[in-house]
């Protein structure tokens, strides 16, 4: 049992009997700013506005052409973490995948169940990815987050995070259309000798 913030949580590596509570996980969230995003001539430049009144956004359920396939199955490059809380519910997890050809640990999904939020689970979600790109031997961890999402931009930025990209077509014929796809990523640094 970790403790993080005042509660005390299990991180783990999921395991097959997690994939309904991940698949029902409330990723919802609640926004007063968002990030606008202005294309330069050079590339693009991003300026924080209000979002007036809030945005609530809630993700529709993923169509998958397998929906018996369960969501914590791991593959020889990819890991599924979990945050679960002392009453046992999951607080939160995040699935990341490992390409040997770029060394990028991408970070596919993290959400962290609102009641966990402001705890420190995502930051200690983030440095389960953290600890799998090592082992994985990549040189950077990669992430998509929508222009939208601006409490998960703050998050990210406050974990190391820096912006590298923009999709502005990403979310195109989707319920997110409208939104742009925001790319960000962080070195891993390797891990210091002990000693």
């Amino acid at each position: 049992m970790t403790t993080v913030g005042n509660m005390g949580y299990e991180f783990r590596a999921a395991r097959p009997e997690d994939s309904k509570a991940i698949e029902a996980l409330d990723g919802s969230f609640t926004t007063h700013t968002i990030f606008q995003v202005a294309i330069t001539e050079n590339g693009f430049a991003l300026q924080e506005i209000p979002a007036d009144p809030p945005i609530h956004k809630v993700f529709p359920a993923e169509n998958t052409d397998d929906a018996d396939a369960p969501v914590a199955e791991e593959g020889p490059n990819s890991r599924t973490f979990v945050a679960v809380g002392t009453d046992g519910d999951l607080a939160g997890f995040t699935t990341v995948s490992y390409a040997s050809w770029n060394r990028r640990l991408s970070i596919e999904d993290i959400e962290v169940a609102p009641a966990h939020r402001g705890q420190g689970v995502g930051r200690a979600l983030i440095g389960h990815a953290v600890k799998a790109a090592r082992e994985f031997g990549a040189g950077h961890i990669w992430l998509e987050v929508s222009n939208i999402n601006a409490p998960a931009i703050h998050a990210y930025q406050r974990m190391g995070f820096t912006f590298c990209g923009l999709d502005t077509t990403l979310y195109d014929g989707s319920p997110s259309s409208g939104e742009q796809a925001l790319y960000m990523s962080m070195p891993c640094l390797e891990q210091p000798a002990d000693g």
